[in-house]
């Protein structure tokens, strides 16, 4: 699936190489599909820089069992694009 909301930043992380680490219904299919990458999301600076719609709003889980996420989740599309959770992720780059 593709969302024209997050298609930029999905072609520009893919564009800078950086590794697409799960892609799926993870959450079930009532909320979509979603797409991980190797990264941390500065959602500030990527939600000014690429001047994402409305629909899509910060996402986030930091979870004790299930892992973490970090990203955006596009409402109208049911389409989400995250990375690690900044909290718990080690020493990831951070992609802007």
């Amino acid at each position: 699936m593709e969302c024209p909301h997050l298609k930029e930043l999905e072609d520009q992380l893919l564009h800078a190489g950086i590794a697409e680490t799960q892609r799926g219904s993870t959450w079930g299919d009532d909320v979509g599909e979603f797409a991980y990458f190797d990264c941390i999301l500065e959602r500030q600076a990527l939600r000014e820089r690429l001047q994402l719609a409305e629909c899509v709003r910060d996402e986030e889980y930091l979870g004790t069992h299930m892992g973490s996420e970090y990203g955006f989740y596009c409402n109208e599309c049911k389409y989400g694009v995250m990375g690690y959770h900044p909290k718990a992720s080690g020493d990831r780059d951070v992609f802007r």
